[in-house]
């Protein structure tokens, strides 16, 4: 178990992915984890790039393995690059890591070599912009308290428990085949994604069923999916809409599905500490963590 934060506990931000490019979100972030007590550590990202990433592989690993200890990582924005990191040994740390979008494939190395702490949730530069409900939940998951129940648009299923793996349904997929994948048999899966057209999301399904990750669920969410509609077809009637596809994909597997949860790029990004023990409710859409 991750041991909760306490008032006065420094916290290192990361930049594994692509580089800062809007600093008053990083500072608005900064902001909020200062009003809960926490304490920043100097950050030496702002300004820096290599190409379309945040620095070299070497400067962004060292980063995220900072010689000192942190009992918190947080990441500062996704992009891309941060599976770039996974091709060395990581000498992960305990603590609490937080981030969602590309850097889901650390957030999901880190919990596959045995290590709790892992957060699904904003990023340093959108925590600012979150709703006071999804600040508040991820101050009480960061600092040891009960969290509420989410709500989705309920599928069916009946209830299943399981640990919940939540990601980016893109960098997810391109994980199997590889180590950094954790264990997802009787898992309580979530997953969400941007800027996706319907006919790939359609391929990264199909992809999870042929390598039988949707059969070996216990139970399967769908997060926010923006900007992942028909918008650029001009003939309509040669599509399919997204949620044709969702249930085209799933209506076989015979578990607790829910949909439209509050979970990945949008405004009000439900934090979620992967690994751990959760309900999902198909027939009330609710998502609960066990302590």
């Amino acid at each position: 178990m991750t041991e909760p934060l306490k008032k006065g506990d420094l916290f290192h931000i990361v930049a594994a992915s692509s580089p800062i490019t809007k600093k008053e979100d990083l500072h608005s972030g900064i902001k909020v984890l200062q009003e809960w007590g926490l304490i920043c550590n100097p950050i030496d990202a702002i300004d820096r790039s290599w190409g379309y990433l945040a620095g070299n592989d070497e400067v962004r690993f060292n980063e995220l393995h900072p010689n000192n200890h942190y009992p918190l990582l947080f990441f500062a924005r996704g992009g891309w690059g941060s599976a770039r990191l996974l091709e060395k040994r990581q000498p992960w740390k305990a603590g609490w890591m937080i981030g969602f979008s590309d850097v889901t494939s650390l957030l999901l190395a880190r919990l596959a070599d045995g290590l709790k702490g892992g957060v699904h949730g904003p990023l340093i530069t959108t925590l600012g912009s979150e709703p006071n409900w999804s600040k508040d939940r991820l101050k009480s998951i960061l600092f040891g308290n009960c969290v509420p129940d989410i709500y989705g648009d309920p599928w069916g299923g009946g209830v299943s428990k399981g640990h919940i793996i939540v990601g980016n349904l893109t960098v997810l997929t391109h994980l199997i085949g590889t180590d950094h994948l954790p264990n997802l048999k009787k898992s309580i899966l979530i997953i969400e994604d941007v800027g996706e057209a319907p006919y790939r999301i359609d391929r990264m399904l199909t992809h999870l069923r042929l390598a039988g990750v949707l059969q070996q669920l216990s139970g399967l969410g769908f997060g926010s999916f923006t900007n992942c509609d028909n918008e650029k077809d001009v003939d309509k009637t040669k599509t399919f809409e997204l949620l044709d596809i969702f249930k085209d994909r799933t209506k076989d597997l015979k578990i607790p599905i829910v949909s439209n949860l509050p979970i990945g790029h949008c405004c009000g990004n439900a934090s979620l500490p992967l690994g751990s023990q959760a309900i999902l409710n198909g027939d009330s859409g609710s998502l609960r963590l066990l302590k």
